[in-house]
């Protein structure tokens, strides 16, 4: 265990991993999404691909534990279901097409998508269907590809809910729940498979303590007045990581 402890806090690149996850704490306690897009580009610039995916998810998980409670109180326990339910189906086809990539077109991946995703979520794109039971399933298995291929399952389902009629407060409790979920998901997989890297999990174990304060941080600070201005920052941190990920520069 010390030799793994050590070998962790040897690992090069953990001072970017750390800002990383500040700055994705920060962003996911204000506006309650958008730190995987913040962490990955990170994660792939340091670590390949699988141990990437097996960080982010020992770091997520801990993250909404605090708000579960609350979550299950105010969320609509069938529709995070549903979304499960797809993403069950999704996320073995995208760790599938993850185990065939060189961890170079990882990094280009990761960044590429997170910057699609941005964009999309920059010009308030929404889905303009019907938001019925096959919908949200078809959506969480997105969410799961996107998450096997990329470790960002989240933005294809924020899409669905900012163009439905549901309460914020809603919103917010079924996306926790679904992204908890998520995590479970990727843990049992990796476990199964034997990819749960020790390093990987031990940089994730130690940067823990790191993401969850500065989800409180996030969300002491939060302000209705001021999120459209956080908003902007937040996107700027996101897009200023997915660039300084690319391999470009490695």
């Amino acid at each position: 265990m010390p030799d793994l402890i050590t070998a962790a806090l040897a690992l090069p690149g953990l001072w970017w991993l750390a800002l990383a996850i500040v700055a994705a704490g920060l962003v996911r306690g204000f506006t309650g999404f958008g730190s995987a897009m913040i962490i990955m580009p990170a994660a792939s610039s340091v670590l390949d691909p699988f141990a990437a995916l097996v960080f982010l998810t020992v770091v997520e998980f801990w993250g909404p534990l605090p708000n579960l409670r609350n979550a299950l109180q105010v969320g609509q326990r069938r529709d995070a279901l549903r979304l499960l339910a797809g993403a069950a189906v999704g996320l073995p086809l995208g760790l599938w097409a993850l185990s065939m990539m060189e961890p170079a077109i990882f990094g280009w991946t990761v960044s590429v998508v997170v910057l699609i995703l941005l964009v999309l979520l920059m010009i308030g794109w929404r889905y303009t269907g019907q938001v019925g039971r096959r919908t949200v399933f078809g959506v969480g298995g997105l969410g799961g590809l996107l998450g096997g291929i990329a470790g960002i399952p989240g933005p294809p389902v924020i899409m669905l809910y900012m163009a439905s009629a549901k309460p914020i407060a809603v919103i917010r409790a079924n996306f926790l729940l679904y992204l908890l979920g998520i995590d479970l998901m990727m843990l049992t997989i990796f476990a199964v498979m034997g990819l749960l890297d020790p390093l990987a999990i031990m940089v994730g174990v130690l940067l823990v303590p790191v993401y969850m304060g500065a989800n409180m941080l996030g969300a002491w600070f939060f302000d209705p007045g001021a999120e459209r201005l956080f908003r902007t920052v937040a996107y700027i941190v996101i897009a200023a990581s997915a660039i300084l990920g690319l391999p470009v520069w490695s």
